[in-house]
């Protein structure tokens, strides 16, 4: 029995991060795929030529867009499987019309986020920042509960801002702590939140009674500035945003005003624009965490994106429905 023809579509640089030997073996063992062959286009005659021998296409960042020419190429074309989080903007919807089944690693790549978000979450409200930045110049011993009362993670509330997989993740992560974690999504009932362990509250009351304020939702029209001057003025002196999502949830000059002000703190893997301008004041600022768009997942961590990537192969492969499938209808509304 012969093994579908499979083929890769990403940056090259990706591909040994994703797929070390070990993995590259099961590669091979699963599909017939010429690993040192990767698509980084789909105009050319030889990417024709490529696709129109695919069964199944791997994908990852740096994938082109796969547009209806690119689709056309591939008249044989069943499944693809993106090997990182979201797929929105990638394929076009065409893909699924057509009865391609469509798969994302994007839970897998919630890991490191939801990771990164409850240190996050841990270190804002220990004061971990200021206090550090403190620390090295003071160099001398002092009674930082004094200097900053009403630090610790005890009793505290976290608001989770977008019940995605990356909010449901922070939510279950967040479970063991002493805190009282509560979440704002249009799309969640109340019964839902009680089922994942939290309950469902108002935006705006999320923002006015949170310690901490994180956001997990898409970027979409609606939720451009979701968390807007109203909003960051809403939020009690001395709360933290932690923001891992994207950007544009936030008006970043009205953020750095509050900041400047001295009334809030920030954490901020993400922003818009991104990186900030050079002179941007948040950099340096003891009361903001600037982190390069790092909580996704980096080095080790693809790793476990390949991993997910094969299962998923494994499982089309042997004629069982993928674990990670994307619908159509999902596309309006994630990330």
């Amino acid at each position: 029995m012969s093994r579908p023809k499979a083929a890769l579509a990403m940056s090259p640089d990706l591909i040994g991060k994703l797929f070390d030997e070990a993995r590259r073996v099961r590669l091979h063992n699963l599909v017939d795929i010429d690993t040192d062959l990767v698509l980084t286009e789909f105009t050319t005659s030889e990417a024709s030529r490529i696709l129109a021998g695919t069964e199944v296409l791997i994908t990852g960042w740096g994938c082109p867009a796969f547009d209806v020419r690119a689709l056309e190429a591939a008249p044989g074309l069943r499944s693809i499987l993106h090997s990182a989080g979201s797929v929105r903007t990638l394929f076009t919807s065409e893909v699924w019309r057509r009865g391609v089944t469509v798969s994302s690693a994007a839970d897998a790549n919630s890991i490191p986020v939801a990771e990164f978000t409850v240190a996050a979450v841990l270190f804002a409200n220990k004061r971990v920042l200021p206090i550090a930045a403190e620390f090295s110049t003071a160099r001398e011993p002092r009674d930082w509960g004094a200097a900053h009362p009403g630090i610790g993670n005890f009793a505290k509330r976290v608001g989770i801002v977008g019940a995605s997989r990356i909010g449901r993740r922070v939510v279950e992560l967040l479970r063991p702590y002493d805190l009282e974690v509560v979440v704002s999504d249009p799309y969640l009932s109340a019964v839902e939140a009680e089922r994942f362990g939290t309950r469902l509250v108002e935006l705006d009351d999320l923002c006015a009674s949170s310690d901490v304020v994180s956001l997990h939702a898409p970027a979409l029209p609606e939720t451009r500035h979701l968390i807007d001057a109203r909003r960051l003025a809403l939020m009690s002196d001395g709360a933290t945003l932690v923001n891992t999502a994207r950007g544009s949830l936030v008006d970043h000059a009205s953020l750095t005003r509050e900041i400047l002000a001295g009334r809030l703190f920030a954490v901020l893997d993400v922003t818009d624009p991104e990186p900030l301008p050079s002179d941007s004041p948040l950099y340096g600022n003891p009361r903001v965490l600037l982190t390069p768009h790092l909580a996704g997942s980096l080095g080790t961590e693809i790793g476990r994106l390949g991993d997910a990537t094969l299962e998923e192969l494994n499982r089309y492969v042997s004629g069982r429905p993928l674990l990670h499938a994307v619908a159509a209808d999902d596309l309006a509304r994630s990330a």
